[in-house]
């Protein structure tokens, strides 16, 4: 991992300390950059978005998409996991947490905006981070390319009508001129420039294009964090008066984080996956495509919504927690492959 990727939360803390700070001592200059909005879509942010995803698209091969055939079992639990458990589990638990456990410590007029915060986090599959905790688990790289691959052509088409299902589902208003349009910004264009750029860099060499790689790789994280300065200046008013509010909105994050892992492993072991395939398997199961999240959030509902600060609370605990979920994944490979093979004698 880079030293950007390693200490993202630390950076994020640190953004969190000075957007308020900013936010406080020129509310002017911020109030400025809100206004720089077309058709709800805010340009700095915009522009810091394509910074942040295309980086992150350009690694992504689609034509991975044929070593689909080699881990069908596997790729089924990736799928069922991510398009069928996770974006439901999230929305119900911010119904138990967020409308009810939690209600009476935070802000009555939030309460609906934090739970489409969480649901758009989880509706978005991680594209690039999941390539550095399958790394960190000996995971089998051509599994990993080929599911974020379909993950990222299913979400082309399926972001939007499952944002706007489980909004409905949890009786909030769904925004669908805003929320197709930030689908075309930042799904549909980013991937397509991302493509482009893609095939440009890979006909001069793939030593060329590592090293392409490796100059625009800290942008992503830049950006991102640039981006988190931006909304921690709009928010750092309502964050000094209700301080409780991250570690709450933490919760049921740190609890979806865990129990889709735990169970995208148990299932790959369940149907006979080797572990190599089970670890990212379960890793895309866990983690989420922030970047995508944060925008979305910002673009449907603003800079001073829940929705936003939810989204910005999952970035904050993303790499501490997926270090736990690589920890546990690695030093369970023992009994992992031990229940393989005496399922297999048995067989």
């Amino acid at each position: 991992m880079s030293v950007f990727e390693r200490y993202l939360t630390v950076w994020v803390f640190l953004c969190i300390v000075v957007g308020i700070a900013l936010g406080q001592f020129l509310p002017g200059v911020f109030q400025v950059i809100g206004g720089l909005a077309v058709a709800q879509v805010n340009l700095p942010v915009g522009l810091l978005v394509w910074v942040m995803i295309i980086p992150m698209l350009v690694k992504v091969d689609f034509g991975a998409l044929g070593q689909v055939r080699r881990h069908v079992k596997g790729i089924g639990v990736t799928l069922f996991v991510n398009w069928l458990v996770k974006p439901f589990s999230m929305a119900l638990l911010g119904w138990i947490f967020i409308r009810h456990v939690f209600a009476p410590w935070l802000p009555a007029d939030q309460l609906d905006s934090y739970i489409a915060g969480l649901i758009l986090l989880a509706a978005a599959p991680c594209t690039a981070m999941v390539f550095v905790w399958s790394r960190l688990t000996d995971g089998d790289p051509l599994f990993t390319l080929s599911q974020v691959a379909l993950n990222d052509a299913i979400m082309v088409v399926a972001f939007a009508p499952l944002v706007g299902l489980l909004l409905g589902i949890s009786a909030i208003t769904v925004p669908w001129g805003t929320l197709v349009t930030s689908v075309v910004l930042y799904i549909i264009i980013p991937v397509a420039l991302a493509q482009w750029l893609r095939k440009a860099l890979l006909t001069r060499g793939a030593a060329a294009f590592d090293a392409a790689m490796q100059r625009i790789g800290p942008w992503s994280i830049g950006a991102l964090l640039l981006t988190l300065v931006l909304l921690f200046a709009f928010q750092g008013e309502a964050i000094l008066q209700q301080p409780r509010v991250i570690a709450l909105l933490a919760v049921p994050i740190l609890i979806q984080v865990l129990f889709n892992s735990g169970l995208a492993y148990w299932l790959n072991r369940a149907v006979g996956e080797s572990h190599s395939v089970a670890c990212p398997s379960a890793l895309i199961g866990a983690s989420n495509f922030f970047e995508l999240a944060v925008a979305a959030a910002i673009s449907l509902f603003g800079f001073h919504s829940g929705a936003a600060l939810a989204t910005v609370v999952g970035v904050l605990i993303e790499v501490p927690v997926m270090l736990l979920v690589v920890s546990i994944v690695n030093r369970s490979k023992g009994w992992y492959e031990h229940t393989g093979r005496h399922v297999a004698v048995k067989t």
